[in-house]
């Protein structure tokens, strides 16, 4: 059975390209970018090229992040958005912004406080005694991303109304649509660098699961992993938000799906959650471009999307998934 969904992938996969390719505020025709014609080679090489590598990027890497996450922390609530990874990122993003600072340097204060959000929860959950730890790192999560969310709104009253402001508000919503193949690449450096580590170590995941003292006697530095996890994790979150703003709850369902498909073995979960994350984000990026005459804020469509969708996994949820 696992054959079967595994070789699915692929069909489907194509299929959505080549819709997304076709899709959109000028539609062309496979036939039409097959003969050479102008327009259809300017559309795709500007707009569709682009915007189709940059959603299985952004898919891809933010599911990944997830699963490395929910692994490490042996806690299937956790995700980029709810340790406050996102909402670091994106303060070092406004603040970035704020201080017109150019696009590496923006990258560098989003890695940075989102580091510090993910690690700040971490540290605050285990310093709290309670018989629940999975719930009391989703309340650290909570109380982290609470945090930098007021610090966001600070920037955004104290900016400049008439330029800063509308950049700040219009990115916090999330998209694509503003991505060109010279941001694509700059950002794919740092995706690059996270997803290589979490790709070379997924097994290590597996006995992450495991009591401490029975994964150090297999030969695991379980310390080492961690950081390797948090740091590459957070890269994904951060190079993501830098460039593209706030895509909630992809790295909190996708992970879960993946994990009721294939199973909850890390050698093949975070491949899997790769590849379904990314085509998951085409989707929906395709629902946007094209649901409406205006294009929807692709953060807006994904929770909008991903809360429902969440909230039916609970209700359905295995035993032993969650």
């Amino acid at each position: 059975m696992n054959k079967i969904k595994k070789y699915l992938i692929l069909p489907i996969g194509i299929t959505l390209i080549l819709l997304s390719i076709c899709m959109g505020r000028y539609s062309i025709s496979l036939y039409d970018l097959y003969s050479l014609n102008d327009k259809a080679t300017a559309v795709f090489f500007n707009l569709r090229l682009p915007r189709i590598i940059a959603a299985l990027l952004v898919g891809g890497a933010l599911s990944t992040a997830g699963a490395s996450y929910q692994g490490m922390f042996r806690n299937p609530l956790v995700s980029p958005d709810i340790l406050g990874a996102s909402a670091g990122a994106s303060f070092g993003v406004a603040v970035g912004i704020l201080l017109s600072l150019n696009v590496q340097t923006i990258q560098f204060f989003a890695f940075i406080f989102g580091l510090i959000a993910v690690i700040s929860s971490w540290r605050i959950s285990r310093r709290i005694p309670h018989h629940d730890p999975s719930l009391v790192l989703v309340l650290s999560g909570m109380l982290i991303q609470g945090i930098f969310t007021s610090g966001v709104s600070l920037v955004k009253y104290i900016c400049d109304p008439y330029d800063k402001l509308p950049a700040i508000t219009f990115w916090l919503m999330g998209g694509l649509s503003s991505i060109t193949l010279k941001d694509l690449k700059v950002m794919i450096v740092p995706i690059i660098l996270g997803l290589i580590p979490l790709l070379l170590i997924r097994w290590k995941l597996n006995i992450l699961s495991f009591p401490e003292e029975e994964a150090k006697t297999l030969g695991v530095n379980t310390d080492r992993i961690r950081i390797i996890v948090i740091i590459c994790s957070t890269l994904l979150s951060a190079s993501i938000v830098s460039y593209c703003g706030v895509i909630g709850w992809v790295g909190l369902v996708i992970p879960h799906l993946t994990r009721s498909l294939y199973g909850p073995n890390y050698k093949v979960l975070l491949p899997s959650s790769f590849l379904i994350g990314s085509l998951y984000m085409l989707l929906v990026d395709d629902l946007a471009r094209c649901m409406f005459s205006v294009e929807v804020p692709l953060g807006i469509l994904t929770s909008l999307i991903g809360i429902p969708f969440f909230a039916y996994l609970l209700i359905n949820v295995k035993k032993g998934w969650l």
